[in-house]
């Protein structure tokens, strides 16, 4: 019959020595890639992503590079009485005048900011209103000197007036002072190079820089004429808070500015030396409206003092502008005060000097202010013409426009989001 063999004394078939080889050099590569993948997932939770108070943020896990987007709306409603006058149009003739009443989106703004290794901040911010696009802020800043210093180029704030470099956002009223007159059209925002120094209780600032990014809007301002140079400016700001504390504050500044014009006789390309002010910034009615040409240079001195203890707060700031001409045209020395801030404002420009009357008025403005939370609030101002001399108008029963018997109210309302 033979013999027998049990199944299990018997010698199991020999494997394929290669196809297990290459089993398991797959299954090392499925675990690598399942650890890889663990991995990333790891990384990705520590990336921070939140959305608040303070708009889109975005954070590495070692913070050396991080993303914020951000923006602002402020819808306006202006309204007016006793803005009965009488102006000229471009042919000479009389013409009834009256501010326009009216809403509008005064602000709407998009930032995009970000800071890449630790010490490469950069930042564009353009504004759509008045349906124009305008660029606002677009900069890069390096901040790996040292802590104490750090390095801007780009179109930025130039080294001028605590009121020009305060937010937007952050303003008492919805309009700055009638010193903007002096102000805005050569220390406005421009590109350029400038330096900043801080410490506990002082920052100090200098810079140069030639023309602003934006151009000319058609149909309201010249068009750029691109032959030629531009124009150049250095400025300077110093700071100094002998008390800085959370509910008191102490704050001193002085700043200076010089500029040259550009080879077009234009403070800078998108802009001639034209001192203008408008009841509202939709308003066409303007209480002083006189531009300067043959500019040969432009020198500023600008004085700054605010105070703050608890919720109350009081600031001011002075202007002098020294305006040399070609020609023979005669220099100009002109001044404005500033806010003085506690329960409303007072404000004053002069641009009287000799034989050149651009114009003196004076005002008062009240605000009530309703702050609903971080982001949302609602701003209600008043404002009051006390007195004003040469006029480019008239009042409509034949007087000239002088004194305190102007009687023009203004009222403006805002609501603003920003973020």
């Amino acid at each position: 019959m033979g013999s027998f063999e049990r199944v299990e004394d018997k010698p199991a078939a020999s494997a394929n020595t290669g196809d297990m080889t290459a089993i398991q050099q797959d299954l090392e590569a499925k675990t690598n890639e399942i650890n890889a993948l663990k991995e990333h997932m790891k990384e990705a939770e520590q990336v921070k992503v939140q959305m608040d108070k303070k708009g889109l943020q975005v954070e590495s896990a070692d913070k050396a590079f991080k993303f914020k987007l951000g923006g602002r709306i402020h819808a306006d409603a202006s309204f007016h009485s006793g803005d009965d006058y009488l102006g000229e149009d471009d042919d000479g003739n009389t013409i009834p005048v009256e501010a326009n009443d009216g809403t509008e989106i005064r602000r709407a703004r998009m930032r995009f900011e970000g800071v890449f290794y630790n010490d490469w901040l950069m930042r564009t911010e353009a504004d759509f209103a008045d349906d124009n696009i305008r660029v606002k802020d677009a900069f890069i800043q390096y901040l790996g000197l040292n802590k104490y210093v750090n390095i801007t180029v780009g179109q930025q704030k130039q080294n001028f007036s605590r009121e020009l470099q305060e937010s937007s956002n952050d303003m008492m009223f919805t309009e700055r002072s009638l010193m903007n007159i002096l102000n805005n059209p050569t220390v406005d925002r421009a590109i350029g190079l400038n330096f900043e120094t801080s410490g506990e209780n002082y920052t100090a600032k200098l810079g140069i820089y030639g023309d602003s990014i934006t151009p000319a809007r058609i149909g309201v301002e010249p068009e750029i004429d691109n032959a030629g140079d531009e124009g150049w400016d250095i400025s300077s700001r110093l700071i100094y808070n002998p008390i800085i504390e959370k509910t008191k504050l102490i704050h001193l500044g002085v700043a200076g500015n010089y500029r040259t014009p550009d080879d077009t006789k234009d403070v800078a390309k998108s802009r001639g030396l034209k001192l203008a002010y408008e009841t509202t910034n939709m308003s066409n009615l303007d209480l002083v409206d006189k531009s300067i040409k043959n500019v040969s240079d432009i020198k500023m001195l600008g004085l700054e003092a605010a105070g703050m203890y608890g919720p109350f707060s009081v600031g001011a700031e002075y202007t002098r502008s020294w305006i040399d001409r070609n020609n023979g045209d005669g220099n100009l020395e002109l001044d404005g005060w500033g806010a003085w801030e506690l329960a409303g404002r007072y404000s004053s420009a002069d641009l009287n000097d000799g034989d050149f009357n651009g114009g003196e008025l004076s005002n008062v403005t009240i605000a009530l202010n309703w702050y609903i939370n971080t982001n949302f609030r609602f701003i209600a101002n008043y404002t009051r013409l006390l007195d004003i001399e040469n006029a480019p108008i008239t009042t409509s029963t034949g007087p000239p426009l002088t004194g305190d018997n102007a009687g023009l109210d203004s009222f403006t309302l805002r609501a603003q989001v920003a973020y």
